[in-house]
């Protein structure tokens, strides 16, 4: 029985000593505007909840496909801000997209554009550094999901 568990504890606290370095990560944020605007309503994508019931946090440890969709978008937001990697740039474009189309926002004809930003704090205010911005992008009525 010891041993068993002696092998299980490591896979279920690991060791933080297992990364090199500990970053922040750049948040996603988007804005839709029209042709002639320039951005400057930004909403961060997806953003965390301060609270969940104690239920949620039980069910999303078994089963929580949109955090993993949300996780795969901060491993693209790392890769553009290594290598301004175009695949990456497409996968953020194309599921925020998707997920505002599907929440019934009205993009249809505005310009779309998404950027990642660093946010840290600094004698008790949030600074935010723009770290990639992305190229406007005309939303047609459809977007493939």
């Amino acid at each position: 029985m010891w041993n068993t568990l002696r092998l299980l504890l490591p896979a279920l606290i690991p060791s933080w000593r297992f990364f090199r370095t500990v970053e922040a990560s750049p948040r996603v944020q988007w804005t839709l505007t029209t042709r002639d605007e320039h951005p400057t309503d930004w909403q961060e994508f997806r953003p965390r909840r301060n609270r969940r019931s104690v239920t949620e946090a039980i069910t999303q440890l078994v089963w929580n496909p949109r955090w993993n969709e949300t996780l795969f978008l901060v491993s693209c937001a790392e890769r553009i801000e290594v290598t301004a990697e175009p695949h990456a740039v497409a996968e953020i474009q194309r599921r925020v997209l998707a997920d505002l189309l599907r929440s019934g926002s009205e993009a249809h004809g505005q310009v779309f554009q998404f950027r990642l930003v660093f946010v840290d704090w600094k004698d008790g205010a949030q600074r935010e550094q723009v770290a990639f911005l992305s190229k406007p992008h005309m939303v047609s009525a459809k977007v493939s999901s």
